[in-house]
C-alpha cells in the first residue's frame, strides 16, 4: 500500500506538533507509512523529533522508521505559534491542495488534513465551508454527496446539516437531503468499513421526536417518508428516534451509523463519547479522506501539550480503510 498523505494544516497551530507525535507513536500505535506535507520547519514548534525532506512519495516508506517523511512545498517564513497568520493561511492551502493531489493521482493511499484556521482561510478568498467541500470539489463530487462522518470506538455519526444557523436547520432540511446524506453513509460503510449491510438509525429533530406533530411535524413530513423511501432501496433504516434515546449503550448498539439533524445534535454525542479519539472521514468521496475531529487549538500550539489522540486515530482509520478499498477491488 502507498504511504498516508498528511497536509499539516495551520502552521500555527497543533497540526505539525501532533502530526510529528503521531509518527513517534507509530510502533506502538500500529500506523501505516505517512508523509506530512508543507512547511518542514513548522513542525519544531510543538515537537523536536527527527525529520526527512523528501521529494516525491514513494520515499516516504524509505525513511519513515527512522524520521517522519516531510514533503517541503512552501516557506512560511515567521510563523509564530499561537499566533494565526495570512501567510499561515497560504501555506495550509497549498499543503492541502498538494496532498489532494497526491491522493487523486495514486501516489498517496488516503489523505489526512490536520486542522486549519477558516477566519485566516477566509482572508485569503478561500470560498468553501470547510476542507471537507474543498477536497470534494477537488475530486468532482457535489458537496452534499460528500458527508461528514464523525466516528470514534463506539459511535459513528453523520449531521444532515452541518454548518448553519440553528435557526435555518428547518427550512434546509428536506426529504431529499436526508435521503442522499444516508445514501451515500450506507455505501461508505461498505465501501471503507466492510459493513456489507448497514444499519442506519435516523434521529428526530423535535423533542419526544413531534409527539406526533404536538410540538413539531418535521418527523411526519420529512424524516418518516426518508426513511420509508431508504428503505424502499433496500437500505436498513429506522427512526425517526427520539435523540435523547439514540446515544446509549444499549441503542448504539443496533445500529452502524446515527443521521443526525443538524450539527450539535450529532457531535455532542460524539465528543462527549470520544473527545480525545474522534474522527471526521469523508464517505462518498473516490479518495480517502479522514481528519482529527478538533481545531487548531491556537491557545496551547507551540506548548508541547497538544494531544495527538485524534490524529493517531485519524491516521489509522485512513490506512484501515485503504486496506478496506484493496480487499474490495481485488
Amino acid at each position: 500500500m502507498a504511504p498516508l498523505a498528511i497536509s499539516l494544516g495551520d502552521p500555527s497551530g497543533i497540526g505539525p506538533e501532533i502530526v510529528g507525535k503521531a509518527w513517534a507513536m507509530r510502533e506502538e500505535a500500529d500506523l501505516p507509512p505517512f508523509f506530512a506535507v508543507g512547511d518542514a520547519a513548522t513542525i519544531c514548534h510543538g515537537w523536536t523529533g527527527p525529520i526527512a525532506r523528501i521529494d516525491s512519495p514513494g520515499e516516504a516508506a524509505g525513511v519513515f522508521g527512522a524520521a517522519l517523511p516531510v514533503m517541503h512545498i512552501f516557506d512560511c517564513g515567521r510563523i509564530r505559534a499561537g499566533e494565526p497568520s495570512v501567510e499561515g493561511a497560504r501555506c495550509a492551502l497549498a499543503a492541502l491542495e498538494m496532498a489532494t493531489g497526491l491522493t487523486r493521482s495514486g501516489p498517496a493511499a488516503a489523505l489526512v488534513t490536520a486542522p486549519v484556521s477558516k477566519a485566516e482561510l477566509y482572508a485569503i478568498g478561500f470560498s468553501y465551508p470547510g476542507q471537507t467541500e474543498f477536497v470534494a470539489e477537488r475530486c468532482g463530487v457535489a458537496r452534499n454527496n460528500a458527508v461528514m462522518m464523525l466516528a470514534g470506538p463506539t459511535l459513528r455519526v453523520v449531521p444532515v446539516t452541518t454548518h448553519i444557523p440553528l435557526a435555518d436547520v428547518p427550512t434546509t432540511l428536506t426529504t431529499e437531503l436526508i435521503i442522499t446524506k444516508a445514501r451515500a453513509t450506507a455505501r461508505g460503510l461498505a465501501r471503507d468499513f466492510g459493513i456489507e449491510q448497514p444499519r442506519l438509525a435516523v434521529a428526530a429533530f423535535n423533542p419526544h421526536a413531534g409527539e406526533t406533530g404536538l410540538i413539531g411535524r418535521e418527523e411526519i413530513e420529512i424524516i418518516a417518508p426518508a426513511v420509508e423511501a431508504l428503505n424502499a432501496e433496500g437500505i436498513e433504516a429506522f427512526g425517526p428516534i427520539a435523540p435523547d434515546a439514540l446515544f446509549h449503550p444499549r441503542a448504539r448498539a443496533t445500529y452502524d451509523a446515527a443521521i443526525c439533524m443538524y450539527h450539535d445534535q450529532a457531535l455532542i454525542p460524539l465528543k462527549a463519547l470520544h473527545f480525545d479519539e474522534g474522527v471526521n472521514i469523508t464517505l462518498g468521496l473516490p479518495i480517502i479522506r479522514t481528519s482529527p475531529d478538533h481545531g487548531t487549538a491556537f491557545g496551547i500550539a507551540g506548548r508541547n501539550l497538544a494531544n495527538p489522540g485524534a490524529m493517531v486515530a485519524a491516521i489509522r482509520m485512513a490506512g484501515e480503510a485503504a486496506r478496506t478499498r484493496d480487499l474490495t477491488l481485488a
